[in-house]
């Protein structure tokens, strides 16, 4: 008997994950993973090959089609997905001219933000495009390949991010979603859903822009030579896809006016929504996955990867770090650690912020560390949240997704720090699942809901007892970064001298 099924596939900062679903139910039929590593040639570069992504959706396509729970399964329908807002520039041929450059982990255009800044004005910046310029911008990084590798940047003629870079390849589509084209500041204008010309001519002169779709617009058939390689019949339709935190929202419902996401990963990723725009110089203001809807943004530098950095230092695993974490107690037996490893992104945007752990004293065990590294995300989240509200940011509800969702203890730092109620979906697998869900209402006369497809099936509340408490340690969280900045800057002045990797 045959399944009608869709297919989503998500490009992510380690891995790439595909997902195979019932379009009609939203059963999860197959799931796909293939790791990989970004590359950091030198302090604040972070890069992939873009090659690497077509290789690992065909051979993930190829894996889930072949996939025993996938007997009879028929995909009528391809969502894409990935991480940005990237930079890929590849020539006439779709040859990429250099590797990608990653988002706002990727701090290399300090100078060209600050000269353009200056150039264009902030002002006029901010009105056009709706943030200031950042390290999580793609105008700079654009200009960086320009001034830097003018050799490469001579040989561009079009502008990739993961997800379009997959539609291109499956379908022939030069595409970009709106979304994603709103983080290329100032290329584009905000209020107006159109590629702003003088921004484009200044800064990628040389390079078509894309043609513009919503995230989840059918934007070609699948190849005849990309159904050789992947395994899915030519003529499927595929749609334009967007960027990973916003394919995740799309994936737990939390893309409606009033909703925030919180995604635990890599890094930490922060999407409220609401039906207007709205600016502030320390967020990321960006057009919606939808139209009529806009967001503003955050996101943490790291998160899961902090965590991460512990584990292969102590030599623990998880599951053992958590229970000794849980032995730590809240507030980690009086260590505070500040979560500026690979610097900050939102609201501080100090790509020359470094990590800090206070207070240590012999008797502090892994598990304390631990303790603080959660607390440490915890009190980001929080710092975003408030800095989101004080623009105007109306929040009513939140839901936590991504694969940190996983851990009790983490879910319940953050809610214990903040005071909000988190929600988790049954499905957590995050964006490609999203991408898979925008699939199937592309090709649907009677399109899915979200709620039915993955309902909330967990709800973590704040224990007040614990708020005072975390009141006085945030206070002393901000602190500690306003009265270490500029020792922070030096040593980040002096790494950057030593080649020592961000």
């Amino acid at each position: 008997m045959t399944r009608r099924c869709v297919l989503g596939v998500d490009i992510g900062t380690s891995s790439t994950k595909g997902v195979l679903v019932d379009a009609a139910t939203g059963e999860v039929l197959a799931t796909a993973t293939a790791a990989h590593d970004v590359h950091r040639p030198r302090p604040g570069h972070v890069e992939m090959d873009a090659n690497i992504w077509w290789a690992e959706f065909c051979h993930l396509s190829t894996q889930l089609n072949e996939d025993p729970a996938a007997s009879g399964a028929e995909v009528i329908a391809v969502g894409v997905s990935g991480m940005g807002p990237c930079v890929l520039l590849a020539d006439a041929d779709d040859r990429p001219v250099r590797p990608t450059i990653l988002y706002g982990v990727d701090t290399r255009a300090v100078s060209q933000i600050e000269r353009l800044t200056a150039e264009l004005g902030a002002e006029h910046i901010v009105r056009v495009g709706g943030s200031a310029l950042t390290t999580q911008a793609a105008g700079p990084k654009i200009a960086w390949i320009a001034e830097e590798e003018p050799d490469a940047y001579a040989r561009a003629r079009r502008l990739f991010m993961p997800a379009s870079w997959l539609a291109r390849r499956l379908t022939g589509a030069y595409v970009l979603d709106h979304q994603s084209a709103s983080q290329c500041t100032p290329l584009y204008d905000i209020e107006a859903h159109a590629w702003h010309a003088s921004g484009w001519d200044r800064i990628a002169p040389g390079i078509e822009p894309p043609r513009l779709a919503w995230a989840g617009d059918i934007v070609g058939e699948v190849t005849p030579d990309a159904a050789a390689q992947t395994g899915i019949a030519a003529g499927t339709p595929v749609i334009a896809g967007t960027i990973d935190a916003w394919t995740e929202a799309v994936s737990a419902g939390a893309h409606g006016v009033g909703d925030l996401m919180l995604m635990y990963g890599t890094t930490m990723f922060l999407v409220a929504t609401g039906n207007h725009v709205l600016r502030t110089p320390s967020m990321w203001t960006t057009v919606g996955a939808f139209p009529g809807t806009t967001n503003l943004a955050g996101g943490l530098a790291t998160s899961g990867a902090l965590t991460a950095w512990l584990r292969d230092l102590t030599g623990a695993d998880f599951p053992q770090l958590l229970v000794e974490a849980e032995v730590s107690g809240p507030g980690a037996r009086g260590l505070l650690m500040l979560p500026y490893f690979a610097g900050e992104r939102t609201p501080i945007l100090d790509a020359d912020a470094r990590g800090v752990i206070a207070g240590l004293t012999l008797g502090h065990t892994r598990g304390d560390l631990y303790r603080a590294a959660l607390e440490a995300t915890a009190f980001g989240v929080r710092h975003n949240v408030e800095t989101m509200r004080a623009a105007g940011a109306d929040v009513r509800r939140i839901v936590a997704v991504g694969g940190g969702t996983q851990g009790r203890l983490w879910l319940q730092t953050v809610s214990d720090v903040t005071g909000l109620t988190q929600e988790v979906p049954r499905i957590t697998i995050g964006a490609s699942y999203g991408a898979a869900f925008l699939a199937a209402g592309a090709v649907s006369s009677d399109p899915p809901r979200i709620d039915d497809w993955n309902p909330v099936v967990d709800t973590i509340t704040p224990d007040a007892s614990r708020g005072p408490h975390y009141d006085r340690l945030f206070d002393l969280y901000l602190n500690l970064y306003q009265g270490g900045r500029d020792v922070a800057h030096a040593l980040a002045a002096l790494q950057r001298t030593e080649g020592i990797p961000s």
